[in-house]
């Protein structure tokens, strides 16, 4: 069997990249984001991207730097609202945007990864988001049906991996990672620390490696704080 081990950024993202393809990125705002995969794509400089993502990361950071340098076509995500430069091309006509309310755009990406092609969900029934979509009676409640997604590629980012793409998320850098890693038709996983095979705790295995075909350690991580929110404090009476 072939290794899933990779050398560095370049040799992971060897000859899967293409102009027009769709990627999946996993993070929460820039926690949990593949950050050396996303600069390796900027590099390589692919372009027309359809990307799904919870969001589109911060300006000049994150997602943002495919943004900026005009890689991307079309996103796919639920929140927006950190980056300038998105709402600007947005608003002038040159993004497209598919808005899904947060757990929605979960579920999508579960589904995919678990080939159900679509499901049915009240959430979003008599707003925009139900617009041009088939809406169902069921025990006389609505439902709008919503589709799966999937991806050409997975990129995600892992606290802990073996040699077999087994991962380990660190608390909330989980988020969107382990569903991403089931839906792309390649994934690829960048980790803070890679261990021999068998040394995780099986137990405490998130996403198992038969998802992951690829991983490596990421070189470097910055890890920016999106918010930093430091309380006052009282002053005395």
């Amino acid at each position: 069997m072939a290794s899933k081990l990779r050398t560095g950024v370049a040799d992971a993202l060897a000859d899967v990249l293409f102009d027009g393809m769709t990627i999946m990125a996993g993070g929460f705002g820039i926690c949990g984001i593949p950050e050396n995969l996303i600069a390796g794509i900027r590099e390589v400089g692919v372009k027309d991207l359809t990307v799904i993502s919870n969001n589109c990361g911060i300006d000049g950071f994150g997602l943002g730097i495919l943004l900026a340098n005009g890689q991307i076509r079309k996103m796919i995500s639920s929140y927006v609202g950190e980056n300038k430069l998105f709402a600007e091309l947005y608003l002038g006509g040159k993004l497209e945007l598919e808005f899904n309310p947060q757990g929605t755009l979960a579920e999508r990406i579960r589904a995919g990864g678990a080939g159900i092609p679509a499901f049915f969900t009240k959430t979003g029934v008599g707003t925009l988001v139900a617009e041009g979509k088939e809406v169902r009676e069921f025990d006389g409640e609505l439902y709008v049906m919503e589709r799966g997604l999937t991806a050409d590629l997975s990129i995600v980012k892992a606290h802990m991996g073996d040699h077999e793409g087994n991962l380990v998320y660190r608390r909330t850098a989980r988020n969107f990672n382990p569903m991403m890693a089931t839906a792309g038709k390649v994934c690829i996983a960048e980790v803070e620390e890679l261990v021999v095979t068998g040394q995780l705790e099986k137990d405490n295995i998130h996403t198992p490696g038969i998802y992951v075909d690829r991983i490596l350690k990421g070189p470097v991580y910055e890890k920016r704080i999106e918010q930093r929110t430091i309380r006052v404090p009282e002053t005395a009476a």
